[in-house]
């Protein structure tokens, strides 16, 4: 279990209408240095975890607990052949592109030690957009990605430090439930009953989506 690529995100136009603001840092690209990472403070005020990489639009990307976006390589080879055409790493927005690990598989609260110093925590899925739609190019992205529920992963950090490509990753940490990044995804999606069941990850995780969880789930006690 390895990172293959850590990926920076800079500044661009994005020609999407539920984007009025035009810009994105969607396209991420993978770099040879090492890359700081930090929890970058609260939501609407902090950005990416990762020290060079652009987040534009702070009310709904970045933060503490979405500091680090990952993705798995074999998601991403899946899609390939599913599209027919080249995927690189950090085409999907991710910071980190893995190899070896399950990323939509993992446990919501799941620790991985990546390199010598940092210590990250998952958090919950990634939610597709149509920026990402616009940003592929590909008609009807949104709903695609969303049937395939394999979303990657946000994380939070837990230690900060360096790291680079190559790195190895080791989970230091499985919950005792099975809330999988996968069942958040799908819950929050396609399969709305599946919300309570998110509760068994109590506070790690994202706590917008426990708030909704609790929610629903006091909906169907009432």
């Amino acid at each position: 279990m390895r990172l293959l690529s850590v990926n920076l995100g800079r500044v661009q136009a994005v020609p999407c209408t539920d984007n009025p603001e035009g810009v994105t840092g969607i396209d991420k690209r993978p770099v040879d240095q090492p890359v700081r990472v930090a929890a970058p403070g609260p939501k609407g005020v902090g950005g990416s975890g990762l020290a060079g990489d652009a987040v534009c639009h702070t009310r709904h990307h970045g933060g503490d607990d979405q500091a680090v976006y990952a993705m798995a390589r074999e998601d991403l080879d899946a899609w390939e052949g599913e599209l027919g055409r080249p995927l690189a790493n950090g085409c999907f927005g991710e910071n980190l592109t893995t190899t070896g690990i399950d990323v939509s598989g993992a446990l919501i609260g799941e620790r991985w030690r990546i390199g010598r110093q940092v210590l990250l925590e998952i958090t919950s899925p990634r939610i597709p957009c149509r920026t990402f739609q616009s940003h592929l190019g590909e008609r009807g992205w949104v709903k695609r990605f969303t049937r395939q529920a394999a979303p990657g992963a946000y994380l939070r950090v837990l230690e900060p430090g360096e790291i680079r490509a190559g790195d190895p990753v080791e989970i230091v940490h499985r919950p005792a439930h099975e809330v999988t990044v996968s069942l958040a995804f799908r819950a929050r999606t396609t399969q709305t009953a599946l919300l309570p069941r998110l509760l068994q990850a109590g506070d790690a995780l994202h706590p917008e989506w426990l708030a909704r969880a609790r929610g629903y789930a006091a909906q169907q006690d009432a």
